[in-house]
């Protein structure tokens, strides 16, 4: 079955004349905004102009060419921006790097794409660039963002800036003006490295109009009105937040506030009040977790009135997602829940959100229907790497939830007879750099990339059930998906991560890391003693706890599905050790090898010899 999102809605162009039509059509004085001393400070669109030329022309005197390859490592800041659009209308490919990448994986990024430059943000992303130089014949050029020029940096961005100024006369502004205009729109815009659940990175080739068309697409999702207001805290480096948080943002006249920090994300959002987030699922999960941890801490009324107001807005949600409009005396009941509970819950949001956006991984469907039922619509989207990324996404007239909506436009969709999800369209990529056997492999004849994920249709909704590679098939033949399972046990305040495994054994199993600061006040209350987390979780009463927190929220399952056995690790899993990419999704086969003892130890019991 094929699907599409209808034609597409805007005629092939680049970036660079995204950037230029939105500086010139809204003219505005926040077009970014930057924390200072604890305020946000705005940057208008024309100092922005200003700062890119500049910045274009300063590459130019260092001897940046067209085409030539320059990296970007650091963390989401006005530079971030104003580097990209440099290299964009200098006619250069920007190669995005995760700044919580170690040394080694940077390096390989700057060896395979060839990057003659680098931006660095910071004397730690300075340092590591400094580490690895010499493995980096390519590179020439370290430009840093900040004030002071940190070892291993060659000149600051304001000396860059500075340089392009000397160089600015009206000959040469309209030389720049007139280059970029030259760029086409199938010249290559970026090398994206993918974060690699499996293998080494592979630099994903997007041009102007593979991201120009996913934004004019993506654009006519959302009512944007004008005054709108983003919170950027996902990573740049990742092409959603780039797409969405920085270039839509952009093109829809949206002001861009950068978080301080992902740390400091709350407390930015009290400030800059913003009408859009977006994140991944794990935000949601975490502020899900926060709530139903307060609602719980409280006392007898506080807790009978939390969960009267979570049923009466589940049911006025049941009802508004079939399309009735809830009235009587289930109206009257939904609107005291939202002043005495949720009212509560938005406040903390800035009180202005219009729309959350959810991608990167699939949300729980029982946490979307939470926030739904609250008034914090998630408008849960769908998209890879590859796919520049946008495929499909729930808009406020299309909303489905357990679904990750309908094509936009200019997309189409197929599922394969094998149930993989299949796209064709202007988003898809060039292909993989210096890669054509893997390029081949995911974009067939017919020019249909081939994702990876396995999903259904239903009425033009596309549901996503898993990643191909991460089903599960069991020794006794069963296949399970393992992710809407994980996703279930995630909703449990005692648990903070859950990985299901089981490939080629007897049964499934899962490994899970608790909650510690709910797992823990549950402890004292028992009057459990111990002296380190290692020795809580070996403890009958904490495991048969956990146990027991676990089947609850798996009850329904077929019996193959339920993991028979749980096993309990004391440290989440984290990027450093490599076991999350760095949009925090899970290595599941590097979980697989971390954990192998720990895994073999729960099937020896059963007669199984490790290591099967």
């Amino acid at each position: 079955m094929i699907t599409s999102g209808g034609p597409r809605n805007s005629a092939p162009d680049t970036l660079n004349r995204l950037f230029f039509d939105a500086v010139q059509k809204f003219d505005k004085p926040d077009a970014l905004q930057v924390k200072i001393g604890g305020n946000y400070q705005p940057i208008s669109h024309r100092t922005l102009a200003e700062r890119v030329r500049r910045a274009a022309l300063g590459l130019q005197a260092l001897g940046a060419r067209p085409g030539d390859r320059v990296g970007i490592l650091s963390e989401n800041r006005p530079e971030w921006a104003i580097a990209d659009y440099a290299c964009l209308t200098s006619g250069l490919t920007d190669v995005p790097i995760y700044p919580n990448l170690p040394p080694d994986q940077v390096a390989y990024i700057i060896r395979d794409s060839g990057a003659t430059a680098i931006f660095v943000s910071t004397a730690a992303q300075a340092d590591k660039v400094r580490q690895i130089r010499r493995q980096c014949p390519s590179l020439r050029v370290v430009v840093g963002f900040g004030a002071s020029r940190d070892d291993g940096v060659d000149l600051t961005m304001a000396q860059l800036e500075a340089k392009g100024a000397a160089a600015e006369s009206a000959a040469s502004i309209a030389a720049y003006r007139s280059a970029a205009d030259m760029v086409r729109p199938d010249d290559l815009a970026t090398l994206i490295y993918t974060s690699g659940t499996t293998g080494e990175p592979k630099g994903v080739m997007l041009t102007h109009d593979n991201i120009y068309s996913n934004v004019m697409a993506s654009a006519v999702q959302v009512p944007f009105v004008g005054d709108d207001t983003c919170l950027s805290f996902l990573p740049l480096s990742h092409i959603s937040e780039r797409m969405a948080g920085h270039y839509l943002m952009m093109a829809t006249g949206t002001s861009i506030a950068y978080a301080e920090s992902i740390d400091t994300v709350p407390i930015d959002m009290q400030l800059v009040k913003p009408t859009l987030v977006l994140s991944v699922p794990r935000l949601y999960e975490k502020m899900y977790a926060r709530v139903l941890e307060n609602a719980l801490a409280g006392g007898a009324l506080k807790k009978r009135i939390f969960f009267w107001a979570r049923a009466v807005a589940d049911r006025w949600a049941t009802e508004t997602l079939a399309g009735r409009k809830p009235g009587g005396l289930l109206g009257m009941q939904y609107r005291i829940a939202q002043r005495l509970v949720f009212s509560k819950l938005k406040a903390r949001t800035g009180n202005r959100l219009r729309y959350f956006v959810s991608g990167g991984a699939p949300l729980a469907p029982e946490i979307n229907k939470f926030f739904y039922a609250a008034g914090l619509v998630i408008l849960e989207g769908y998209g890879l790497t590859e796919t520049s990324p946008v495929i499909s996404v729930n808009t406020p007239s299309a909303f489905r939830i357990g679904t990750v909506g309908k094509p936009v436009p200019g997309v189409e969709v197929m599922i394969a007879s094998d149930g993989e999800i299949c796209t064709r369209g202007p988003h898809v990529m060039k292909g993989y750099y210096n890669k054509p056997e893997a390029t081949a492999e995911a974009i067939d004849d017919e020019g249909w990339f081939h994702t990876g994920d396995i999903g259904e249709l239903e009425d033009g909704f596309l549901r996503i059930t898993d990643r191909k590679k991460d089903i599960i098939a069991t020794a006794g033949g069963k296949k399970i998906a393992p992710q809407p399972i994980e996703n279930k046990v995630k909703t449990n305040k005692y648990v903070s991560q859950a990985v299901m495994i089981g490939d080629k054994r007897k049964f499934p199993i899962l490994l899970v890391v608790p909650n510690w600061e709910s797992l823990e006040k549950w402890a004292k209350v028992k009057n459990i003693i111990w002296t380190d987390r290692a020795q809580l979780l070996q403890m009958p009463t904490v495991r048969a706890k956990m146990e027991k927190e676990v089947a609850e929220e798996l009850q329904g399952l077929a019996r193959y599905e339920m993991p028979k056995k749980i096993a309990l690790l004391e440290h989440d899993f984290s990027i450093e050790r490599g076991e999350l990419t760095p949009t925090l999704k899970v290595k599941r086969r590097i979980i697989d090898q971390s954990y192998k003892n720990v895994i073999d130890s729960l099937y020896v019991d059963e007669g199984e010899p490790a290591g099967v």
